[in-house]
């Protein structure tokens, strides 16, 4: 595949990636907690979407810095920036996929099998903390990939 092309298809990717992002966090999400009467079902159905982004993330963070290398050896050096810019998404979504969201999904399941809701929880104080933090690291993830794709989509 001609070099065009494949950067071409790197824009694509990460249009449709990064739109994602907003597509969640402002179409998805809210739906589900106007839509849905219980808060604690739409609050489950929403870390699983979270959850499968954030995998997702990490695959195509990974994919798109092997491909921003090969460009940069092609003699392409405005992916030199992009690389940090996918590394930065990369921990992002690694500090969601791995650590976040499992240790709130954990606090979850450990209310629901007490036959709490989270929020009557002894663990809603620390839930809270987490969704805050989880929150704070999906904006800048997000707010990145805004860069990446305005960056990645300069004319050379």
């Amino acid at each position: 595949m001609a070099t065009s092309q494949t950067q071409r298809l790197f824009n694509v990717i990460s249009g449709l990636w990064v739109g994602s992002f907003f597509t969640i966090a402002f179409m998805v999400v809210p739906t589900l907690f106007s839509g849905l009467g219980d808060r604690q079902v739409a609050g489950i159905v929403a870390a699983s979407i979270f959850k499968y982004e954030a995998y997702l993330s990490v695959f195509l963070s990974a994919l798109l810095m092997v491909s921003a290398n090969y460009f940069v050896r092609q003699g392409f050096n405005h992916y030199r920036i992009i690389r940090w810019i996918l590394l930065a998404m990369l921990a992002c979504a690694i500090a969601g996929a791995f650590i976040l969201i499992p240790w709130m999904n954990g606090l979850r399941d450990q209310a629901l099998f007490a036959g709490l809701p989270l929020s009557e929880s002894t663990n809603a104080a620390l839930f809270s903390r987490l969704h805050a933090a989880s929150s704070s690291v999906f904006m800048i993830q997000s707010l990145l990939g805004l860069i990446l794709v305005w960056r990645s989509s300069k004319i050379q």
